[in-house]
């Protein structure tokens, strides 16, 4: 987070025209003023405003926005967002900000921003990028809030049909949870699985190392997927030393996937034949 505000200013509350070019950006700064030769963007919240700023940067995986930084930002301030390559506008092109606006003193109520952005490689290439004395490179600048001396009608009356959806809502009942220690809730959180084939089928009699190895990963894939959505801190495979192939083939997976880390299991327990997954 930087402050911009020229410290030898007035106190800018007391001026009225000092909020005539208040507003707030999202902005892309590259590495480099040439298109061929950029490598990195920095994304901003860039702040150019007497409110502070709750805020909240998502970016559409799929179907679903997935949150990637939220915090608040002061009164004339730039928050870096997140250092990025360019292939990351290739994965994602929604970017979605909101932000809610209040100061400490008192102020003028703003309605709060909830912008999507549709940011990808060609917008930007046939976008002007303009030079701004906060920022070493030329930036691309989206406005996502202007005018905060506008004063509209933002309160909201109590209506009727509120009171009949409020008697809708089923009251909230939490189920009893047995209790547990702390050692045995931990445990519960952890799982083992032998990948062996041995383990995995009546008999290998008839199978090609091909269809074995496909046993055992489709095993590993069903085994990881469960723990992720029973929201497991830890799951250990027991592969086996062998010839090396199915723990090539666990790490090439695992290397793919967001949300968990990996490493040789402890090795008093299981050897040189088991990968712990963490996940995150």
């Amino acid at each position: 987070t930087e402050l911009i505000l020229d410290k030898g200013a007035e106190n800018i509350e007391l001026d009225l025209e000092a909020h005539l070019s208040d507003a707030v950006y999202f902005v892309v700064e590259p590495d480099h003023e040439l298109p061929a030769l950029m490598n990195d963007y920095r994304l901003y919240l860039f702040n150019a405003s007497s409110y502070n700023i709750l805020y909240a940067y998502s970016i559409k995986d799929e179907e679903h926005f997935q949150t990637i930084k939220h915090g608040e930002a002061g009164a004339y301030q730039k928050v870096l967002l997140k250092n990025i390559k360019p292939v990351f506008f290739k994965e994602y092109n929604y970017h979605k900000i909101e932000c809610l606006f209040f100061k400490n003193s008192f102020y003028k109520a703003q309605t709060p921003v909830s912008e999507v952005l549709h940011i990808n490689p060609q917008v930007l290439q046939h976008s002007h990028a303009i030079k701004h004395q906060e920022f070493k490179l030329p930036i691309f600048s989206f406005l996502l809030k202007d005018d905060f001396m506008a004063v509209n009608r933002i309160e909201q009356d109590l209506q009727p049909l509120d009171i009949e959806k409020l008697r809708t809502v089923k009251e909230f009942v939490s189920k009893q949870k047995t209790s547990k220690s702390h050692k045995e809730h931990l445990r519960s959180l952890e799982k083992e699985v032998d990948l062996h084939i041995e383990e995995l089928v009546e008999s290998i009699s008839g199978l090609s190392n091909y269809e074995m190895l496909n046993i055992q990963l489709e095993k590993f894939e069903k085994e990881l997927d469960k723990a992720i959505e029973m929201h497991m801190k830890k799951i250990v495979f027991i592969h086996g030393v062998g010839n090396g192939r199915l723990k090539q083939e666990l790490v090439a997976i695992l290397k793919s996937m967001r949300g968990i880390s990996f490493h040789d299991a402890s090795y008093k327990e299981y050897g040189y034949g088991a990968t712990q997954v963490n996940i995150l």
